[in-house]
């Protein structure tokens, strides 16, 4: 291979190299900028991680090309990001600020190695004003007080509280003292989520649901092959079921589950099915789900109750 051949094959390997090197920044830079908003334990763990592969991907490919600056500076990053990768451990300040500079130091070695500028302003700046905190048994009683309070008025119907007393408990006997409130208030957003995901699936589903129950019943089973409502059946009602696993929603999970296994015997044994038998499903379906939309607001109210009981 000529020497023209060669600079210009390097010089090509340097250009994938720099299109690589942006996106693995980019996805430690945001994975960073969230692991410093306190995420709950295995999201945090997960962040760590999308950090220390995107650092030694940098490293490797870094060292395949020769560029020993940009190699020196990826690798010497590695033990700041093992500072702050374990959420069980005391994380100060100072880590991140660290962890922050060295990242500083990787994309100057990448701008004087490549002749690319790679912005140093897009490395996110360390909160100087973290969010409030709380002590993790102060937090723990208010909750304990809370479930008491709630079970007396019988106002208690849902597992968010346990939930967050479960998370608070396990902090304590990994010896952590404190709570991010912020971290609790993304806990508390994600089951909002969650539950909201799941009505939208039931609200989406039930229509459906009910209109292949009413043509069921209209046309009955015969013996010959399965019909293409009961095989629709079959598939919507596996897709609420498997929503309500995703939810933890107790009653939705034992109500779709009896229903599948109902429409699965129906269908592989050719069961001949009254219309009044399916009367009596369309009106259980109806009744789970107003349950679930009981459950969804049940879930709101404790949800209200937590972030009352926090510090602003």
């Amino acid at each position: 291979m000529s020497v023209e051949t060669e600079d210009a094959f390097q010089k090509e390997l340097v250009e994938l190299f720099v299109q690589e090197a942006q996106e693995w920044l980019q996805q430690i830079h945001v994975a960073l900028d969230e692991l410093q908003q306190a995420p709950h334990l295995e999201r945090h763990r997960a962040l760590a991680r999308t950090i220390r592969i995107g650092i030694t991907n940098l490293g490797g490919s870094a060292a395949t090309l020769n560029l020993s600056n940009v190699e020196r500076a990826s690798f010497a990053a590695l033990p700041f990001v093992e500072a702050v990768q374990d959420p069980s451990a005391r994380i100060s300040a100072d880590d991140f600020i660290a962890l922050c500079k060295q990242l500083g130091h990787v994309h100057g070695a990448l701008t004087r190695a490549t002749g690319v500028t790679f912005d140093e302003e897009q490395i996110p700046a360390f909160d100087a004003n973290p969010s409030p905190m709380i002590t993790t048994k102060e937090f723990l009683v208010l909750l304990r007080d809370l479930q008491d309070q709630h079970t007396a008025s019988g106002t208690l119907h849902r597992n968010v509280a346990h939930a967050v007393v479960a998370q608070v408990e396990g902090l304590m006997g990994r010896g952590v003292e404190q709570c991010n409130v912020a971290a609790i208030h993304e806990f508390l957003d994600r089951s909002a989520e969650g539950d909201q995901g799941f009505l939208q699936v039931v609200r989406q589903e039930l229509p459906h649901l009910t209109a292949i129950l009413q043509a069921l019943k209209n046309d009955g089973i015969t013996t010959g092959p399965p019909s293409s409502d009961l095989q629709n059946a079959v598939e919507r009602v596996a897709q609420l079921w498997s929503a309500a696993q995703q939810v933890n929603a107790s009653h939705a999970i034992v109500f779709f589950m009896g229903l599948h296994s109902f429409f699965t015997v129906v269908m592989q044994h050719h069961i001949v099915v009254s219309a009044k038998n399916y009367e009596a499903i369309q009106s259980r379906l109806v009744q789970s789900a107003q349950g679930i939309e009981q459950w969804a607001e049940s879930g709101r109210n404790e949800r209200v109750a937590i972030q009352n009981i926090l510090p602003h």
